[in-house]
């Protein structure tokens, strides 16, 4: 149970952050130097918003330094992170799945992407060293 409700509050504090940032990118970064430069400026700042989250995370609710509690407290973020990218942004832009896709741009996306792989792993590597024999 408590690796549900770390995965829910790590999603939750990530996309939070996210939400507030992702206007101010879209409003006043785009116009100024392109979606390119401001989703590749971007990045840095949500990698660090998630080691502070998966951080606090991990000590507010005691996880243990166990592989598949930590591991499993990324992947359940990442399924909540995509459902709601894939849900929400895409109701919101009026966007199918595939126009989605199609409209990423192909170094800032595979960023994006791979930002989205690394948030799942980094509770893995906060705090105290997870033992992989508990699993």
């Amino acid at each position: 149970m408590r690796t549900l409700k770390a995965g829910a509050l790590y999603f939750a504090m990530v996309f939070g952050v996210g939400c507030l940032i992702g206007p101010v990118r879209i409003l006043w970064l785009v116009p100024r130097v392109g979606v390119r430069s401001a989703e590749l400026m971007e990045a840095p700042i949500m990698l660090v918003v998630s080691l502070y989250a998966a951080h606090w995370t991990i000590r507010w609710l005691t996880m243990p330094a166990i592989l598949s509690s930590r591991l499993g407290m990324g992947i359940l973020a990442l399924a909540l992170m995509l459902m709601a990218e894939f849900s929400l942004v895409l109701w919101l832009r009026g966007m199918s799945l595939k126009q989605y896709l199609a409209t990423r741009d192909p170094v800032s996306g595979t960023v994006y992407y791979l930002v989205l792989g690394m948030f799942a792993v980094i509770p893995v590597f906060v705090g105290a060293k997870p033992e992989s024999r508990k699993v």
